[in-house]
């Protein structure tokens, strides 16, 4: 065990005590993999320096540390339900892989029918939207990150648009959005793609080209206009924050501010080369804090009010180390519900904001 300056903290590193505050209070279990979110408490209440695991100590206390999280994971893919989605979801990335590089290097005629009912079948394998965000909670290492990632973004789309009421029309041409927004990263080099580090000025440059590149790639295709849209504008912010072009709010197209949504809270949840996935609830914290200046409110609201509802009565563990249960949504802090915890005593997340969601179990 060693100790480490807060400003010497890194993401992922392992807390080997827990941190107090002056008063005695947790505010960083034991055994927590720290994440921004963490290492922002522990600036917030002016800790000095933190005890982390390192070394063997950091290998003996791996699974020790994280049983609920394991036998969480481990609860849905031994399931059959799950088996079957798996087998399911590599076929179709396996496919979208074969699609996209037909498109790009022979320059075939993207068929609409066929790509969309290989996302559908997907659909038909759970029972509802709670279930399929907890079948793809759990697919977190397929290899081919580009093209799992564009199955995700497209079965995220789509349940927005049915959350939003869209007709069959829209939301399948949505659907397809989702499944072709990154069409544009498939012609970028893996050695930058896959790099674990941190890009430089220039590879995160090639990086930003990947949305005219796609536009590029389909433009001529006889798609809804809205799905070639959306490859263009899927990074560009309403704020003006976004790239390739800088647009703001209505000059941005609205299926690509909800591919968008779906693109970067996939993005953020996903096991990445260069980081480990985050909890839901953080990147909901996240959204909250800054969606409602990036995207339009009615799309980042109804996003959020619902992916919320997929969590409920999920068990939860606490970044002070309680578990419980959600119970009950906080409409005005969607990352802060009640919490039913095991000695029988129910939180309010939003009265404590020295405490938060530190992983679904």
């Amino acid at each position: 065990m060693r100790t480490v300056k807060i400003e010497n903290l890194s993401v992922g590193m392992v807390t080997g005590e827990p941190v107090r505050t002056r008063s005695g209070q947790i505010i960083v279990r034991q055994g927590a993999s720290l994440t921004n979110q963490m290492i922002n408490h522990l600036n917030y209440y002016n800790i000095k320096e933190a005890k982390v695991l390192s070394g063997d100590e950091l290998d003996a206390y791996e699974y020790a540390s994280n049983p609920d999280i394991i036998s969480y994971q481990q609860r849905i893919q031994n399931s059959v339900e799950f088996k079957h989605f798996k087998k399911a979801f590599t076929e179709k990335v396996d496919y979208l892989k074969t699609y996209m590089n037909d498109v790009i290097l022979k320059n075939e005629v993207i068929d609409e029918h066929d790509l969309l009912e290989e996302t559908l079948d997907l659909f038909r394998q759970t029972a509802n939207s709670a279930n399929i965000f907890e079948m793809l909670h759990c697919l977190r290492k397929i290899d081919d990150s580009t093209y799992s990632h564009s199955v995700n973004v497209a079965i995220i789309a789509r349940m927005m648009g049915q959350w939003l009421k869209f007709s069959r029309e829209d939301i399948d041409a949505l659907t397809l959005a989702g499944l072709l927004h990154d069409i544009g990263k498939c012609k970028i080099p893996h050695t930058i793609i896959g790099k674990p580090g941190k890009l430089t000025h220039e590879e995160f440059n090639v990086i930003k080209q990947h949305p005219q590149g796609g536009y590029s790639l389909i433009k001529s295709q006889v798609l809804d206009a809205r799905i070639k849209r959306a490859a263009l504008m899927h990074h560009e912010r309403c704020d003006g924050s976004g790239y390739p072009i800088g647009l703001l709010g209505e000059d941005i197209d609205d299926f690509a501010i909800i591919v968008s949504i779906a693109d970067v809270y996939d993005a953020m949840t996903t096991n990445r080369c260069y980081r480990d996935a985050l909890c839901p609830f953080e990147v909901i914290t996240t959204f909250e804090r800054e969606g409602f200046n990036k995207y339009k409110a009615l799309y980042i609201s109804t996003f959020l009010e619902h992916i919320v509802d997929t969590y409920m009565n999920e068990h939860v563990i606490l970044n002070d180390g309680s578990k419980g249960q959600i119970v009950l949504k906080n409409r005005e802090q969607l990352a802060r519900p009640t919490i039913y915890l095991q000695n029988k005593e129910f939180l309010d997340l939003s009265k404590h904001p020295d405490l938060f969601i530190q992983a679904i179990i």
